[in-house]
């Protein structure tokens, strides 16, 4: 179908490649990009500029609504409840407290949480994790001391040994945080399926849905189609971090899969995977979660309702803060008019820190993937830019 027959002006709708076009690529800020702007199953616009239509790009972030979908079929199978203490899966985690004092040098001091860490703290972001790029406090300089995110010194079980015995941020449940919880979520997939994350995923979520090019390491005869990655530099503006093909990390391997950030796709398959979002769980006849289960993963379950300007303590995430709530493993909208940003109450979303993101709009029924490889994410406002044009562009 034309944009025009999926609702959307033509006009206003090619003036988007052409605004990132003229406003990032031309001068140099991003090295390339690929945006598709989708409607129900149907495509109202592909664009590639600078990289391939089948380049196969680092998701990061864009990873953890995989791992959580992964998660919940396991809760669907009565296997494991959002409301279980994690400790019940990682009995590593059964001693582990809340911060006092101490960090550097000095030891840490604890105390008991005030309640318990329960799975469903993990999929919000409220169990008390954080990230070390965070670089706020002293939880987060441990985190980056001990090295527990990286992905070639740890495995599933290093890095459980080492967040064991790292204090949490706050008691779980109290506040939100920006964090390794949905690498904890990978290893209980681990820990309840008995299967790798790798394996779990290729035949649970990835080869039902026909996502071919997604994976934690990039085959050999697939190599060639990675780009470089890139870190924004102040003279530069682009400074290398991952090299292309056959000499990038991701066609090498990991010795930790990370849950949180490992996997890389194509625009192609994450397309597919969010069509099986708008879909209510289901795509080409095959069911990969419930509607019932993905109705409960998009609502807002930070308590009291409350948006993340209430909850949030990070300096940090893939998400604005105003008018936006937390679901299980997605952003979700809960007051359109607090974002200054044309959207839909009941949207959801994440993106990635290489500035790749996405969106579904259940209202209006669109997706959108934007993917390039820039980090940090929060460089430009580009993704904001492409959400206000694509509502700007539809038709009364």
């Amino acid at each position: 179908m034309s944009a025009d027959e999926l609702g959307f002006l033509p006009d206003r709708l090619a003036r988007i490649p052409e605004f990132v076009q003229a406003n990032y690529l031309d001068n140099g800020k991003l090295p390339f990009a690929s945006l598709l702007i989708g409607r129900g199953d149907d495509i109202a616009l592909s664009w590639n500029s600078g990289v391939g239509e089948d380049a196969i790009f680092r998701i990061a972030s864009m990873t953890k609504p995989i791992t959580s979908v992964a998660f919940m079929q396991l809760v669907e199978q009565g296997k494991v409840a959002l409301t279980d203490p994690v400790a019940k899966y990682i009995p590593e985690f059964a001693k582990l407290g809340v911060f006092v004092a101490g960090g550097g040098n000095v030891p840490f001091v604890s105390r008991p949480p005030a309640s318990p860490m329960r799975i469903v703290d993990l999929l919000r972001h409220t169990a008390g994790f954080t990230y070390s790029f965070q670089e706020r406090s002293n939880i987060d300089a441990a985190h980056r001391k001990t090295d527990v995110e990286s992905w070639n010194r740890n495995t599933s079980q290093s890095f459980i040994d080492i967040l064991a015995d790292i204090p949490l941020e706050f008691d779980p449940g109290t506040e939100w945080n920006y964090s390794v919880a949905t690498d904890i979520v990978g290893v209980l997939i681990e820990r309840i399926s008995g299967l790798s994350l790798p394996d779990y995923f290729r035949q649970h979520i990835f080869a039902p849905l026909g996502m071919d090019d997604t994976a934690f390491m990039v085959p050999a005869d697939k190599a060639g189609r990675l780009p470089e990655a890139y870190v924004f530099d102040a003279e530069a503006k682009l400074k290398l971090s991952d090299k292309a093909g056959p000499e990038s990390l991701w066609a090498k391997g990991w010795s930790f899969n990370s849950g949180g950030g490992g996997l890389a796709s194509t625009v192609a398959d994450y397309h597919r995977f969010c069509r099986m979002l708008l879909n209510g769980g289901a795509l080409d006849g095959v069911q990969i979660i419930s509607p019932k289960t993905l109705e409960l993963m998009t609502a807002n379950h930070l308590p009291g309702g409350r948006d993340l300007t209430q909850m949030s303590k990070s300096l940090f995430s893939e998400a604005d803060m105003a008018g936006i709530g937390f679901g299980l493993g997605f952003a979700t909208t809960i007051d359109s008019a607090a974002t200054l940003v044309p959207c839909s109450n009941g949207d959801f979303y994440w993106g990635g820190m290489y500035s790749t993101a996405f969106f579904v709009d259940p209202v209006e029924d669109i997706i959108m993937i934007f993917m390039t490889q820039l980090m940090p994410s929060t460089t430009y406002p580009v993704r904001r830019e492409i959400k206000t044009m694509i509502y700007s562009a539809l038709a009364a």
